[in-house]
């Protein structure tokens, strides 16, 4: 089976112009014919429809169906590609969510120094939901990511190396910070303002925070969005709001009061490691998996 072939069909699929196709791969309309029908001859079956009266194209089950394996057989060639021409590259692409990044990454990083890892370490710093779609696509070589729920899939290595509660967080003067001992209901929240992570982000917070607000039936009140925890942090102590945000960013210097939630089956904050089954395990690689999973 030609891998062009599969190109052009998938640019058809997207178009539904024969032309328009051979345009874009600067190739002659019935290169693209010729590819169509190899590939319907290789299945013995039709994937597309020529309805003249209506001068379209329409693709049908069958075709459909192979649309969505030939996507995948053009990513994995993509990061087969990406990963052979990685292989003898010292430096290791290693993603880092901003909450991980500053209060979970830095205690690992004498261990991994003395191991000689940090000088390997190409980080990359987005929102975990980013960051594991380069993972998947091959961009990266291993990620530490957050999340509510374990993450799984075929394609990928993974291993939970932390649990986090998340918690109402509030000034010390603030009237909630007596129930620091009792806790509080997300719904006994209504009245009051929030200052939340901004959703841009791709925050594991912003999702968590949805779940608790759709499983309450009412939308929190939110008075500002911030990307940098530390901002956060500095406008719940003036008492300019309460938050929500997970135990692992919190420290004692930061002047506010942790407040557990009551609620049942609330979200945890997960830290997981994460890479690709077909990474190559180089020594520095495993190293770095098995320092990570060392330190939880």
């Amino acid at each position: 089976m030609n891998i062009k072939d599969i190109k052009y069909y998938c640019a058809l699929v997207k178009t539904k112009n024969f032309s328009k196709v051979a345009e874009q791969f600067s190739v002659s309309q019935p290169t693209i014919t010729l590819a169509i029908k190899r590939l319907e001859k290789a299945f013995d079956t039709t994937f597309f429809i020529r309805d003249q009266s209506h001068r379209e194209l329409r693709i049908t089950e069958a075709g459909q169906q192979f649309f969505l394996h030939a996507q995948v057989i053009l990513n994995e060639l993509t990061v087969a590609r990406q990963e052979i021409a990685h292989a003898n590259d010292r430096q290791i692409r290693f993603g880092l969510p901003p909450i991980i990044g500053n209060f979970y990454f830095p205690p690992l990083t004498p261990q991994l120094m003395q191991a000689g890892l940090m000088a390997q370490l190409e980080p990359y710093e987005y929102g975990s939901a980013h960051l594991l779609k380069m993972v998947q696509k091959g961009e990266l070589d291993l990620a530490l990511l957050g999340s509510l729920t374990p993450i799984s899939s075929p394609q990928l290595r993974t291993q939970v190396l932390a649990r986090y509660p998340i918690k109402i967080i509030v000034a010390k003067n603030h009237p909630l910070a007596a129930r620091q001992a009792n806790g509080v209901a997300f719904r006994e929240l209504q009245s009051q303002a929030f200052i939340t992570l901004a959703r841009e982000n791709e925050f594991v917070h912003q999702q968590a925070f949805r779940h608790l607000a759709q499983t309450n039936h009412f939308r929190p009140k939110v008075l500002y969005q911030t990307n940098d925890v530390h901002i956060l942090k500095s406008m719940v102590a003036s008492n300019l709001g309460i938050a929500y945000l997970t135990d692992l960013a919190l420290s004692p210097s930061d002047n506010v009061v942790p407040i557990p939630l009551t609620d049942a089956d609330q979200p945890v904050f997960l830290v997981s490691a994460v890479m690709r089954t077909t990474t190559p395990l180089t020594a520095a690689i495993q190293a770095l998996w098995h320092g990570l999973a060392a330190g939880k």
